[in-house]
């Protein structure tokens, strides 16, 4: 169990903004600092196949910022893997990726994909980088990176998010149950996906989890209220709750 629930800020959709008109501007390395500045624990930013928000260059200065631990989330594709052993973020997230999809719409299957993950996992992990598997909130799941060696799941709460009432109750629940699986078994669980002002408090309540990764919600409120007072805003939210 821990005291202090980091927060991880995700600036995928600075550089959306940026790349609707092309340019740059506005700049998810300057949105990187004034998250951290504001109570950011850590920086989340992922790398798609389609390049269809943040870029290499990204990476490449995000990597750079000091004093600001990057996590980069990834699929697990031969070109990802020589960039995160290129870069050397301090974390990497592998997740699902489909060229379709509007945004990550679940957890990695880590129990069927196994002998594709293994290597993954063992090489970013030699190379000093923290490797996570963005999975389900699922005891096969948990097992399966138990299995592969991954020190850090992150579980998928889009699902928790999307419901309401008694549904929503067991879903948390089910998050709940999980991280404990986790951290019993010396795994570090993280969650993330969906999570806003009005629905985190119960998520960051679960004394398991070392690590809240929220982007979405973030950037669009910070055309409301500004980026800085945003994360300030959640950070409170995520003290309150503990």
């Amino acid at each position: 169990m821990t005291d202090h629930l980091r927060l991880g800020v995700n600036i995928d959709h600075v550089a959306t903004v940026r790349n609707a008109r092309g340019g740059d501007y506005p700049d998810p390395v300057r949105a990187a600092e004034l998250a951290a500045q504001a109570g950011a624990d850590g920086i989340t930013a992922h790398l798609r196949e389609d390049r269809r928000h943040i870029t290499d260059d990204d990476i490449a200065r995000l990597a750079q910022i000091e004093g600001v631990r990057l996590n980069l989330e990834m699929a697990a594709t031969d070109e990802m893997l020589e960039i995160a052993l290129r870069q050397l973020p301090q974390a990497t997230c592998i997740v699902p990726e489909k060229r379709a999809e509007q945004t990550t719409e679940g957890g990695l299957d880590a129990a069927a994909g196994h002998n594709h993950l293994a290597r993954f996992v063992r090489e970013m992990s030699a190379a000093g980088m923290r490797v996570s598997l963005f999975i389900e909130p699922d005891p096969a799941q948990v097992e399966a990176a138990m299995r592969l060696g991954a020190p850090v799941v992150e579980f998928h709460t889009g699902s928790y998010a999307n419901l309401e009432g008694e549904a929503q109750a067991e879903e948390l629940r089910r998050i709940a149950d999980a991280a404990a699986l986790a951290a019993k078994n010396g795994i570090e669980p993280h969650a993330g996906h969906g999570l806003t002002f009005d629905n985190v408090g119960p998520i960051a309540a679960i004394l398991q989890l070392h690590e809240l990764n929220i982007g979405h919600f973030l950037v669009g409120e910070a055309i409301f209220t500004g980026l800085e007072a945003s994360v300030t805003r959640m950070r409170e939210l995520m003290d309150l709750a503990r």
